[in-house]
């Protein structure tokens, strides 16, 4: 029987050396799945942040095309009024040269060019562009005038709107052309900067 058990333990069992190996294997085995885990759990997050990323980006181009296509709608006609502004400031300088004491048939004529005027405002008007008219003593600001020259005075607070050269106008809330004035210079009053 002693015979028999050392056979098999020559033949069948295993081993202290091999017990120890197969131990040591199984301890690399837990190792290299801790590792494959912890590895696969740092891919994960990599690929759930630039998802994140990637998803708030594509909001944000949604975003700005939204509000791309509204800007495009609300200011779609800006080239056009550009242009019909120099139409109508040709139309007030008409009106404005006209002598007093004209003949009736120019009357007519005038009468017709400053209803013309007067349309084409109003239709301006219903697309949102609107007539900055500064008045003589208004203080400057440099959001909705253009400063074409200085008036050297004692009168006026430096600063202020001394003569209008033309109307400006704004589509919307946006500038078109800034209103173009005349601007009081000198050592006379200086204009409230609180206000």
């Amino acid at each position: 029987m002693n015979e028999q058990n050392q056979f098999e333990d020559e033949d069948g069992g295993l081993t202290e050396e091999e017990i120890l190996n197969a131990e040591q294997m199984e301890e690399e085995a837990e190792q290299t799945d801790a590792e494959v885990i912890m590895g696969l759990q740092s891919e994960v997050a990599a690929l759930k942040d630039r998802l994140l990323r990637a998803a708030a980006e594509t909001e944000n181009v949604r975003r700005r095309a939204e509000k791309d296509k509204l800007d495009a709608g609300k200011y779609a006609v800006t080239g056009f009024a550009r242009d019909m502004l120099n139409v109508s400031d040709n139309l007030r300088r008409a009106l404005d040269v006209q002598p007093e004491g004209i003949a009736d048939d120019m009357k007519a004529f005038t009468e017709g060019v400053a209803m013309t005027e007067s349309e084409l405002l109003n239709t301006m008007e219903r697309y949102g562009i609107s007539k900055v008219e500064p008045e003589v003593g208004e203080k400057f600001d440099h959001k909705f005038h253009q400063a074409m020259f200085e008036v050297p005075t004692e009168e006026h607070p430096q600063g202020s709107i001394m003569q209008v050269v033309a109307p400006g106008y704004v589509i919307k809330d946006r500038l078109l052309r800034p209103a173009m004035v005349g601007v009081a210079k000198g050592e006379g009053k200086k204009l409230d900067t609180e206000a």
